[in-house]
């Protein structure tokens, strides 16, 4: 056999020879088609990350929500929200701000030291803020309307 061919012989093995292998046989990929393939895995990688992100960030909202519905349970008699209630609003195990405000003032019930603050103080990138609209006593035989809010921090 001359030396440059692309055959390669092999010894024959039970008296039968072995197919020879050359580079024109073999499986190969178009460079774009693997390209393609590529971008669509990373595609897919990103898609299910910020699922997976979207996923996780409903919590500290629900978290907010329940602590909004239970501050409200807490401060309303009848279906009208009274401030000098806010002492028995609680949030265990989360760190909760809960503001009542109507008719320019705003009472505070925070569940330790690091609550979130006042609007004007707390960042809008830390906290999930969830809101409703009540009515509150602000004076015997006057009720205005206002805002309950509960503020977690992230």
């Amino acid at each position: 056999m001359p030396r440059n061919s692309t055959r390669r012989s092999e010894p024959a093995v039970s008296g039968r020879s072995r197919p020879t292998l050359s580079a024109d046989g073999r499986a190969a990929v178009e460079p774009i088609a693997a390209l393609v393939a590529v971008v669509v895995v990373g595609l897919a990688l990103g898609l299910y990350a910020g699922a997976f992100a979207d996923a996780t960030s409903g919590d500290d909202r629900s978290t907010a929500a329940a602590a909004l519905d239970r501050a409200e349970e807490a401060i309303t008699v009848g279906g009208v929200a009274e401030p000098a209630r806010m002492r028995r609003v609680e949030a265990p195990g989360t760190v909760t701000a809960v503001e009542l405000e109507a008719d320019g003032e705003r009472w505070l019930a925070a569940s330790g030291l690091d609550a979130p603050g006042p609007p004007g103080v707390r960042s809008p990138e830390a906290v999930v803020v969830v809101e409703r609209r009540v009515t509150v006593r602000v004076a015997p035989g006057r009720n205005v309307r206002g805002t309950l809010r509960a503020v977690v921090w992230r």
